[in-house]
């Protein structure tokens, strides 16, 4: 009998949205993937499909406790990250972000495992800099509605930096920004399904604002080989890394291209601002062309046909 040598890989948060997807493509590329999910946000029927994988094993466990496998890399990727889930239980959510990377920093410490930690753009809070490089520290609001998860991910991101001086362990640090593609939850709050979800079913579209804010928008399966290249880098690299789609786009240009992909006669509603919403975000991602020779290569009219497909789909059920 041949006994095989595959790479062990743990993936938190590897039943939401990301990490889904992130446990279909370490099976693809061979690997032996253990999805670690206390299914808060996360979604069983995520990874259902991947279940008879007999290289795929799916563990119900809060990071927030420790955890005892033996591994070779670990994707740190649990923690809520839209504000209608990490805002419903603040507590945990700084929680999640700090006693959890401390545990999966204490995991890899133990088994000499390379860690990758997925931050956020939204370690740069309101930025003052556009387009947002990594040497940009932030405008962020320390006590604010959004900083159990704004300042949960930016201690998160200290930790293990100082795990990397004090232990030498291997890190990388990506900061994620918006991404969207199939199995988002449609009702996690983010504007790219709210704005699908409401036109599917013919209600009103609500932009926060006046829509003249901008986000960048990237393809799920974009992200995904941003995150795999980053792990798979060499050691000197540690981050932190700016993922995401560089191609800037208003709100309200955003809604426009989904009510003409979906049709029907939804109307524009504004809405009041929320609390410390950003006014722009666009990452400068020069350092991962530059290092990872990695760059989105889905455009947002193809990614949003997609991920409509994907909710008209679901939606009828």
């Amino acid at each position: 009998m041949q006994i095989e040598n595959k790479k062990r890989v743990l993936v938190t948060g590897g039943a939401g949205f990301l990490g889904s997807h992130l446990c279909e493509r370490l099976l693809a590329d061979g690997c032996d993937v253990l999805c670690v999910d206390n299914f808060y946000s996360g979604l069983k029927g995520n990874v259902a499909h991947l279940l008879a994988n007999p290289h795929f094993e799916l563990m119900r466990h809060d990071v927030t406790f420790p955890l005892y496998v033996e591994v070779d890399e670990i994707y740190n990727l649990a923690c809520p990250a839209s504000p209608i889930y990490y805002q419903r239980d603040p507590v945990q959510t700084t929680k999640t972000s700090v006693h959890g990377a401390i545990n999966m920093l204490g995991l890899a410490k133990r088994t000499k495992a390379r860690i990758l930690q997925a931050s956020t753009s939204e370690v740069y809070g309101d930025p003052e800099v556009h387009p947002q490089q990594e040497s940009y520290w932030g405008r962020v609001n320390p006590i604010g509605i959004r900083s159990c998860y704004d300042e949960g991910k930016r201690c998160a991101e200290t930790l293990f930096f100082d795990y990397w001086r004090q232990y030498s362990l291997e890190i990388k640090v990506a900061r994620i920004f918006n991404t969207y593609g199939p199995r988002m939850h449609p009702n996690d709050g983010r504007v790219v399904s709210n704005f699908i979800v409401q036109a599917l079913q013919g209600k009103d579209i609500t932009i926060y604002g006046d829509g003249s804010q901008t986000r960048s928008f990237c393809y799920v399966d974009d992200m995904i080989t941003g995150l795999v290249h980053l792990m798979a880098s060499p050691k000197k690299l540690v981050g932190p890394v700016n993922m995401g789609n560089p191609d800037e786009f208003t709100i309200l240009e955003l809604a426009e291209a989904v009510l003409t992909k979906v049709g029907g006669k939804s109307r524009l509603v504004m809405l009041p601002l929320p609390e410390d919403d950003p006014k722009q975000r666009k990452p400068d991602i020069t350092l991962a062309k530059q290092q990872l020779a990695w760059e989105p290569d889905v455009k947002l009219e193809m990614g949003l046909e997609k991920t409509i497909e994907y909710f008209r789909r679901i939606l009828i059920k």
